[in-house]
């Protein structure tokens, strides 16, 4: 017992630091780590996914709140793209949380797997907009803010991944970009969590002290150490170069879903 309450307290650490420093929401890391936790302890197979990202989702809650606050003492928070994005993006979560529970494990894993190892490449790559592309008016950010949501929703990441690539090649500064995107992961978590309860409410074999697909025991003991490391983290991105911080972001997507493409087709 006190070795998993000492697995969910380190991935606590490891996913608040990253979701301040990237602004990713700590989902990247929570994932695959629940998806294996969640195994050893033996809950059915068919709702682990669902339940590593329900748990991620409610996680990222309260963890976007600390990060937010340290990025917007640094003045790193575009107030005005937030606004715009977030009603499309609870929309867009709405939508992936519904989906979610009627896809495969299999097709949830393939699909998270393969859209980070996208972003990662791109960001590998460096792919730099044209000097002239700015943000696109209301309509175009929401539009954009409901494609986040949905895929948000889906790998439970908190939109970080797709939100700093899009704000960057706006030619948003990375660490704005990071700051807003830590920002946006709140309205993501908020109706990820909401739409994760609300569609395993009531669903058999789930184990005791679920709430919808959100494990409480896992995700107080995530809580317990993510929120104080999600400050460290958002401290830590704006003393970093921005270089160095691109690096980190996309090794840490290539690494991550390689490992889940792995454990997908082993």
């Amino acid at each position: 017992m006190l070795s998993i309450i000492l697995s969910y307290l380190a991935i606590g650490i490891v996913a608040g630091f990253f979701a301040g420093l990237l602004g990713v929401g700590g989902g990247l890391i929570m994932v695959p780590a629940l998806v294996l936790l969640f195994q050893h302890l033996g809950l059915p197979r068919d709702v682990i996914f669902q339940m590593a990202l329900g748990t991620s989702m409610a996680s990222i809650l309260f963890t976007s709140l600390s990060s937010l606050r340290a990025h917007h003492q640094h003045q790193a928070v575009l107030w005005p793209v937030v606004r715009t994005i977030s009603p499309g993006i609870l929309l867009g979560t709405g939508i992936g949380t519904f989906l979610a529970r009627h896809l495969s494990v299999q097709f949830l894993a393939l699909f998270f797997s393969g859209f980070m190892l996208y972003v990662a490449l791109q960001m590998v790559l460096n792919f730099r907009p044209k000097p002239s592309r700015s943000l696109p008016g209301p309509a175009g950010i929401a539009a954009v803010g409901s494609v986040i949501g949905l895929i948000s929703a889906l790998a439970a990441i908190g939109g970080g991944a797709m939100t700093v690539p899009f704000l960057e090649w706006c030619n948003v500064p990375l660490r704005r970009a990071i700051g807003t995107s830590a920002a946006v992961g709140f309205p993501i978590a908020l109706g990820g969590s909401v739409g994760y309860v609300f569609n395993g409410w009531g669903l058999e074999g789930l184990p005791a002290w679920s709430l919808g697909f959100v494990y409480l025991p896992g995700l107080a003991c995530i809580l317990a150490t993510s929120l104080l490391t999600a400050m460290l983290g958002a401290y830590a991105a704006h003393r970093l170069p921005a270089r160095l911080l691109r690096l980190i972001f996309s090794g840490l997507l290539l690494v991550i879903s390689s490992k889940m493409l792995y454990q997908l087709f082993t």
